[in-house]
């Protein structure tokens, strides 16, 4: 009996651990390569993570916050394309990541929907009252992104790391930056 109800907590432990995973299975999206003008695929994993904060320098103002803000991330998966022409991909393509992310304990934070901007959908994988993973979906007529960040993501220092990495400008605003700019 012992021995039955030790190999369900083993079993129980492993699924919840799975449904918590926040990383995507992008390669549902390398077809649309072929298609692209331009493509860019970042993969940083948690190994790649930790060889660049070693390489990153103390010294440096903008590679010491950089350091800070991947401290804990495991990491780092970027797909974009941008297309020649409407119509490059489909909805069945957005709906791939879209059903990932209706796992537990995702939430849509985000869901802009506009004719001429394109459509912009942020997700968070809440752990408890800690963000364990974040994923941005910006879907216009000729390009495609998708951003997936896994492990524990502070919005703050998000912010800081737009621009790099191969993350895109994702309009996040940190709180002190709102702060400052609320008091001029």
């Amino acid at each position: 009996m012992k021995l039955l109800i030790a190999s369900l907590l083993i079993v129980t432990v492993a699924i919840i651990a799975n449904a918590q995973d926040s990383q995507l299975k992008l390669n549902s999206l390398d077809h649309l390569a072929a298609k692209a003008k331009q493509s860019v695929d970042v993969n940083i994993d948690g190994r790649l993570m930790r060889l660049a904060a070693g390489v990153l320098s103390d010294d440096d103002e903008d590679e010491r916050r950089i350091k800070k803000v991947i401290v804990g991330v495991k990491g780092i998966y970027v797909r974009n394309f941008e297309f020649e022409s409407d119509g490059q991909y489909t909805g069945a393509d957005l709906e791939t990541i879209r059903a990932q992310l209706r796992g537990p304990g995702w939430t849509r934070m985000v869901n802009v929907k506009s004719k001429n901007e394109g459509d912009l959908e942020v997700y968070l994988l809440m752990n408890g009252e800690q963000v364990g993973g974040l994923t941005v979906l910006s879907s216009k007529m000729r390009e495609l992104t998708v951003v997936n960040i896994v492990g524990p993501v502070d919005l703050d220092k998000l912010a800081q790391l737009e621009g790099q990495l191969g993350i895109p400008e994702l309009g996040i605003e940190s709180k002190k930056s709102k702060t400052k700019n609320d008091e001029q």
